[in-house]
C-alpha cells in the first residue's frame, strides 16, 4: 500500500503546483528584508484600497445575525494545503489583509477573525465540516483536491469566495463567487492563445506541443488545453504526460519536441520541472518560438532555476487580467499590496495567488460592509453578485460578477528574461490589460460543478 500512497501524494502535489504559483519563491527581492521601511501606520490603517473607498472602518454593530457573526467579530475560513506543501501564501494574505482591515476598524466595527483550514491535500472534507460548524463564509484560499469539500459546503449553505479552484466539481459550483470572473464553461485563455497563434507567433500555429503532469487535475487541464489551442487555430503535434513523481532525465522529451519540430509549447506542471526541461533544450540547441510557462512559473525562482536557458527560450505566462507586481509604479493597488506586506508580513512573499486572494478578500469586505449591521450569508452572497465592474480597487481588469458563468474579456501577458519577469508587448488597450478576448466555450466533457439541487437545496434556503 505504501507505493500507491506515495504516488497519490506526489500526484496531488503536482496538481497543487499548477494552481499555486511558485511554492517558496522570492517575489522580487524587496519583501524578504526586515530592513525595508514600512509604510507609515496612518496610511496603512486607512480603510481605502486603490479606488475602493472605506472598505474597512469603524462602526457600532449589534446582534449576531448569522453563524460566525457577533456584535464584535466575523469568523471566516481560509482553506490551504500548507500542512503538506509548506506554502503559506494564503495564510500570509489572510494575515496581511485582516491585520490592515482590523486596524482600520474592521467591517463596520466588526473585526475579522480567520480560521486557517489546513486540508493537507487529503483532508478537504474534514476541514469543510469544521468550517460548516464555525465559519460565516470561506474566503481567499484554495486546496488542490477541492472537490472533496463541495458537497458538505453546499449542504451547510456556506458561501465561498476562493483565491483558486482546481477540480471540475468545485469550479463554478453554487454559492461560489470567482473574484476574477472566470466562467467554468468558457476557455479562460482564449484571448491569450489567439494572440500567441494569430498575432505574435503565427508560424508556430502549425506545430504546438503540450506537456502536462500525470495527475487527476493536470490531465484535465491538458485535455482542455488541446481544445483551446485548436479553437485558436493551432495544430497540436505533440501531446505527452510526465510522471508526477518527477523526471530524472528530460532529454527524451526535449528530443521529441525537436524531432516533431514543435514551435510552441504549453507546459502544465511544476516550474522546477520546466526549468530542467529548458536546460536540456538549450543543451541540444533547440529553441522554440514560445513556451507557455503558465502563472505557476511567475516568480524569480523559475528564472534562477532556468539559469542560462532563460535567455535561450521565450517564456510567457497569462495572468488572466490580474496586474503583475512589476507595474506597481503604474497601478496604485499593486503598490498598496506591497506596502501592506512590508507592514504586516515583511518576511512573506507576494505571489500571484496572493494577489488573487486579495481580490477575494476585498470582494468579501466590500460586500459585507454594504450589508451593514444585518450581515447574513444571503446578504453577503447577493451583494457580491451585484458587482457589474469589479476591479478589486484596481488590482485586476474589470469583470461582471452578476454572471455566474461568463468568459474573461481581458488578459495580460508577462515574459521572462535574465532580469526577471516583465510585461510582454501583447497589445494592451485598457491600462495594463487587453480586453478584446473572444468568448469561446468548451465543447469537450471535463466534468461539471456541483449545484445546490444535487444536495437537495436551493437558493431560497440561504438565509
Amino acid at each position: 500500500m505504501r507505493p500507491r500512497r506515495t504516488v497519490a501524494v506526489v500526484a496531488a502535489l503536482a496538481a497543487v503546483t499548477v494552481f499555486v504559483a511558485g511554492c517558496g519563491r522570492d517575489s522580487g527581492g524587496e519583501l524578504g528584508s526586515e530592513d525595508t521601511p514600512a509604510t507609515q501606520g496612518s496610511t496603512v490603517a486607512a480603510g481605502d484600497f486603490g479606488d475602493l473607498k472605506d472598505v474597512c472602518g469603524s462602526g457600532s454593530p449589534t446582534g449576531a445575525p448569522a453563524q460566525g457573526v457577533t456584535a464584535s467579530e466575523i469568523s471566516v475560513g481560509v482553506f490551504s494545503d500548507v500542512g503538506f506543501t509548506k506554502n503559506s501564501e494564503f495564510d500570509d494574505a489572510a494575515k496581511v489583509f485582516t491585520s490592515w482591515c482590523n486596524a482600520a476598524g474592521g467591517i463596520n466595527g466588526r473585526k475579522i477573525a480567520y480560521n486557517l483550514r489546513d486540508s493537507k491535500i487529503f483532508e478537504v472534507r474534514q476541514r469543510m465540516i469544521e468550517s460548516c460548524r464555525d465559519d460565516f463564509a470561506i474566503v481567499g484560499g484554495g486546496s488542490a483536491l477541492d472537490a472533496g469539500g463541495v458537497e458538505e459546503r453546499l449542504k451547510c449553505l456556506l458561501p465561498d469566495i476562493p483565491a483558486q479552484t482546481s477540480q471540475p466539481e468545485n469550479i463554478g459550483s453554487d454559492l461560489q463567487i470567482d473574484a476574477i470572473g472566470a466562467g467554468h464553461s468558457y476557455i479562460r485563455y482564449a484571448g491569450y492563445f489567439n494572440w500567441l497563434l494569430k498575432e505574435a507567433y503565427p508560424a508556430s500555429a502549425s506545430s504546438v506541443g503540450i506537456i502536462a503532469g500525470d495527475s487527476p487535475v493536470t490531465k484535465v487541464i491538458g485535455d482542455q488545453t488541446v481544445e483551446a489551442v485548436q479553437k485558436a487555430g493551432g495544430t497540436v503535434t505533440y501531446n505527452d504526460l510526465y510522471p508526477a513523481a518527477g523526471v530524472s532525465d528530460w532529454t527524451p522529451y526535449a528530443q521529441a519536441l525537436k524531432s516533431k519540430n514543435v514551435k510552441g509549447l504549453v507546459f502544465q506542471g511544476d516550474f522546477r520541472s520546466l526549468a530542467k526541461l529548458e536546460q536540456v533544450l538549450s543543451s541540444i540547441d533547440y529553441k522554440l518560438d514560445w513556451i507557455d510557462a503558465n502563472s505557476n512559473a511567475y516568480g524569480s525562482a523559475f528564472v534562477e532555476l532556468a539559469g542560462a536557458s532563460i535567455s535561450d527560450q521565450n517564456n510567457l505566462a497569462d495572468l488572466s487580467g490580474v496586474a503583475p507586481l512589476e507595474v506597481a509604479d503604474e497601478v496604485p493597488a499593486i503598490q498598496k499590496v506591497l506596502d501592506l506586506y512590508r507592514q504586516y508580513a515583511p518576511k512573506a512573499e507576494v505571489t500571484f495567488p496572493a494577489l488573487r486572494a486579495f481580490s477575494s478578500w476585498l470582494l468579501f469586505a466590500q460586500s459585507a460592509k454594504e450589508c451593514g449591521d444585518d450581515l447574513t450569508r444571503k446578504c453577503l452572497y447577493d451583494t457580491a453578485r451585484e458587482q457589474t465592474a469589479w476591479t478589486a480597487g484596481g488590482l485586476q481588469a474589470s469583470v461582471d460578477i452578476t454572471k455566474a458563468d461568463a468568459p474573461l474579456k481581458c488578459f495580460n501577458v508577462v515574459q521572462a528574461g535574465a532580469d526577471g519577469w516583465k510585461p510582454a508587448d501583447f497589445g494592451a488597450d485598457t491600462g495594463v490589460f487587453r480586453c478584446d478576448a473572444p468568448s469561446v466555450k468548451y465543447t469537450g466533457s471535463y466534468g461539471t460543478p456541483l449545484t445546490l439541487a444535487s444536495v437537495g437545496k436551493s437558493l431560497s434556503d440561504l438565509k
